[in-house]
């Protein structure tokens, strides 16, 4: 039984390093060396000129704490045929989902624990004795215990092992690693959720339906109601929104809202191929060039729609201009470029 599991974790393991050097690539090394540094100046700054006001780095300290304690899962690698094959060896399956729970809580434990020392001259400044700080610690390593054993808890009862539950789990688990690595490059294994969204119908009048617009017709449905296309892009425009409004340094706010901007219509691109399935598609007339007129008028209508919002958060003029100009770029050469590359 152990042997299958390392199988399988190793097997997850080498999956997601073909997926790695797509993420770590060059630029966004660089990106990350000069983020990184940028930080390191900036926490120096803070503690070398700390604020009268303690509210903010109190409720920034809490907000940290609370996604610290939400990272994390207990890695099974059950898969849907062990309901089946390993159901005899219920007994083995449950330790191995033990075992997994006791590395989680170590290595997640031992995460928060060297990010929170880290932080601890920020505790110090704002007046927290050792004794208070080490009693954090030791009671944050005490939730994160409390939180495992929940999770295990819902599929791990006394009476034995909820199968569908653990396999679900399991399933959602790598289903989240997955998308993560979906921001970067084409990602196999992805299972996607459909939700009609009935109250969003009302954007689909916008356009006409006509033999003209009938794939941004399609295009538009499936970003509605696919929870992978719309949560990606509220949660990246976010991303963008935030960076302008929260980071005092013009150019740097700039840059990450346009690095947010080009995965959005980045990953949009695999719109292309989002009804490639149904085979009856493949009837309609005009069917590659039509869907590539209207998916690049789509991304660039959402590329609008994304300059509106930034431009209404620049503080800048100059900081305006270098959006529209870098847009413009994404707009007219780079997302015909990549929809062409795409297609042959």
């Amino acid at each position: 039984m152990k042997a299958l599991f390392l199988k399988r974790r190793q097997e997850f393991q080498k999956q997601q390093s073909s997926y790695l050097r797509y993420v770590f690539n060059d630029h966004f090394v660089l990106v990350l060396m000069f983020l990184l540094g940028f930080a390191l100046v900036q926490y120096s700054q803070l503690l070398k000129q700390f604020p009268s006001n303690h509210l903010p780095i109190q409720l920034g300290l809490v907000v940290l704490i609370l996604l610290l304690l939400t990272m994390g899962s207990v890695a099974t690698y059950l898969e849907e045929a062990d309901q089946h094959f390993l159901l005899p060896k219920e007994e083995e399956v449950v330790v191995h989902i033990k075992q997994a729970e006791r590395f989680s809580f170590f290595l997640w434990s031992t995460l928060q624990s060297f990010v929170l020392l880290f932080l601890y001259p920020i505790f110090d400044r704002l007046g927290f004795s050792v004794v208070f700080f080490i009693l954090l610690l030791v009671g944050l390593v005490g939730i994160r215990k409390v939180l495992l054993r929940y999770k295990v808890g819902q599929f791990l009862k006394a009476t034995g092992l909820d199968w569908e539950k653990a396999i679900a789990f399991e399933n959602n688990r790598k289903q989240t690693i997955l998308k993560f690595y979906s921001l970067f490059t084409t990602v196999k294994g992805i299972s996607t959720k459909v939700k009609k969204r009935t109250y969003l119908n009302s954007i689909l009048k916008l356009v006409k339906e006509n033999p003209e617009n009938l794939w941004t017709t399609l295009y538009i449905r499936a970003f509605l109601r696919s929870s992978d296309y719309l949560g990606l892009f509220l949660r990246l425009l976010l991303l963008s929104s935030l960076s302008l409004v929260f980071i005092a340094n013009a150019y740097l706010a700039v840059t990450l809202a346009l690095v947010f901007n080009y995965l959005i219509l980045f990953q949009l691109l695999s719109l292309y191929h989002h009804y490639d399935y149904h085979y009856m598609a493949s009837l309609y007339p005009e069917n590659r060039e039509r869907k590539k007129v209207n998916l690049l008028t789509f991304l660039r209508t959402l590329s609008f729609l994304i300059l509106l919002i930034n431009l209404s958060l620049c503080h800048s003029w100059k900081n305006a201009l270098l959006l529209i100009v870098v847009m413009g770029i994404i707009n007219l050469f780079y997302l015909p470029y990549k929809l062409k590359k795409i297609i042959d």
